[in-house]
């Protein structure tokens, strides 16, 4: 099979897969993207107290104490869709009024907030707008944008092993063995900036050979850097990790001049998403270069360093790798196979050159100290891993090296587990209770498979009669089955190149 034709198969799979396993969630990224396709602007006033995260500045209306990366990619397709979602609303709301239905039918949610949240969406009538939007956003934002991800990892893989067969299986590793499965399960900033970052540095890296002028790629480099950055302000980590790369990168190959020209064109490239944020935060809060989580309310340890923001600690250095909630290498156990590749022989087909190999370390090791910083790190509890996302491509490029070292069988074993705790994972989803990251796979084994959307809608009065026997995914994972089959049947052994 050629390795367009597996690149494309890789990206609907997982569009597909991913699809499927759409949570419910509303996140606070959903209420920009909506206030830009129904009004372009950034005010959200219309969703004022529906969510802990929007506040709002006197003079300048209610925000979002986040940047607006996700919600101003999210806006387009919502934006493209509205045709179809604004009669739907409106019949809906027509319906209800019709009817004399004054209060919101019941929502059996174990989640006290969530049954709040579902009452007061009715009662504003934007339950069916927030459920179309969250699918749109989903499906045509968050779910291609990992799927492209997955497939640049392919590539990689390829240039990194000179394999189409291993690079096929470990993309499909990257995609359902780590947490990029749950974390694609809604509108995620942190994914997608982790991804931007990965393609900036594997543009200026280069692994394929490109013939393209090679400060053209490190102006890319740049963009992608100064994405990181629209999209949250974590990216103040990942823009001058990867401006130093760059400068280090061409110094050792072509000397001081060289590294100065490339990265002025590092710098060049990061100046359109800055401005952007810039004119973001001006227009939003009234002064450029604040952040937004500047003007936001107190909330519990705000009192501590800015905003909430200190000296790295220890305990939380800790938290974010080991957490049974939370932690990387607990939600994602194949990535601590990273630590290793500076101590294995990634073997004879292995191109990762060690400069590459320490840069991949080194990023996530300064953007895992900056978030020991952040108290804010302990909120993970009802989320799962979130802030260190990012780090999952970085990462799992040197764990690749490892894994690929180890005797065939403990590598398809380990490979297996890592998938079953990342389906259960984007299937339940909750890790607050007891077990932490071990209850989902033990209600995936002891209730068997579910998707999210389709087990809260099976708790909403409206549709518990289509359920008569629960909510089961079974119907739907055969027809999705089937197409996976389609797609690839046409050439179901893949060759070495």
């Amino acid at each position: 099979m050629p390795p367009r034709s597996i690149a494309v198969r890789l990206f609907f799979t997982c569009w597909i897969v991913y699809s499927l396993h759409l949570a419910t969630n509303i996140v606070r990224e959903i209420y920009p993207a909506l206030a830009l396709g129904d009004h372009f602007s950034f005010r959200v006033d219309e969703y004022a107290n529906m969510h802990p995260d929007l506040y709002e500045k006197p003079g300048y209306g209610w925000h979002i104490g986040n940047n607006p990366g996700a919600s101003m990619l999210a806006a387009i397709p919502y934006a493209l869709a509205r045709p179809v979602i604004d009669p739907v609303v409106r019949k809906v709301k027509e319906r209800r009024e019709a009817s004399g239905m004054t209060e919101p039918p019941a929502y059996e949610s174990p989640w006290p907030m969530a049954r709040e949240f579902y009452e007061e969406s009715w009662r504003r009538g934007f339950d069916v707008k927030f459920g179309m939007a969250a699918f749109v956003m989903h499906s045509f934002c968050m779910v291609p944008s990992t799927a492209a991800a997955v497939v640049l990892m392919f590539w990689v893989l390829r240039a990194v092993y000179r394999s189409d067969r291993t690079a096929m299986w470990l993309a499909l590793l990257y995609a359902f063995g780590t947490p990029v499965f749950f974390r694609t399960g809604y509108l995620n900033h942190n994914l997608m900036l982790g991804h931007a970052a990965f393609a900036g540095f594997c543009v200026m890296w280069n692994p394929w050979g490109l013939s393209w002028p090679s400060r053209r790629r490190y102006f890319l480099g740049g963009l992608a850097g100064g994405l990181t950055l629209l999209f949250d302000y974590s990216g103040v980590v990942l823009l001058p990790a990867m401006f130093l790369y760059a400068l280090i990168a061409r110094f050792r190959a072509h000397g001081r001049a060289d590294a100065v020209r490339h990265g002025f064109a590092y710098f060049l490239g990061t100046l359109g998403p800055v401005f952007l944020l810039w004119f973001y935060q001006w227009r939003s809060f009234g002064h450029p270069f604040y952040p937004g989580q500047h003007w936001m309310p107190p909330v519990r340890w705000i009192e501590l360093g800015y905003q909430g923001y200190g000296p790295p600690q220890l305990e939380l250095f800790g938290m974010l790798l080991f957490d049974y909630r939370f932690g990387l290498f607990t939600s994602a156990p194949l990535l601590l196979l990273a630590v290793a590749v500076l101590f294995v022989n990634g073997g004879a087909r292995c191109r990762l050159p060690r400069q590459e190999k320490i840069a991949l370390l080194a990023i996530p090791l300064a953007f895992i100290l900056f978030f020991s910083g952040s108290n804010y790190v302990r909120l993970q509890f009802n989320t799962g891993i979130r802030y260190l996302a990012p780090l999952f491509p970085f990462l799992f490029l040197p764990a690749a090296a490892v894994l690929t070292r180890l005797p065939r069988g403990a590598a398809l074993t380990l490979g297996v587990l890592c998938v079953i705790q990342s389906w259960a994972l984007a299937m339940y989803r909750d890790v607050e209770h007891a077990y932490g990251l071990l209850d989902p796979v033990i209600r995936f084994l002891l209730g068997g498979p579910r998707l999210p959307t389709l087990h809260r809608l099976s708790l909403m009065e409206p549709f518990q009669d289509f359920f008569p026997y629960g909510p089961s995914p079974i119907g739907l994972f055969v027809v999705a089955g089937a197409i996976l089959v389609i797609l690839w049947r046409s050439s179901p052994r893949t060759g070495d190149s």
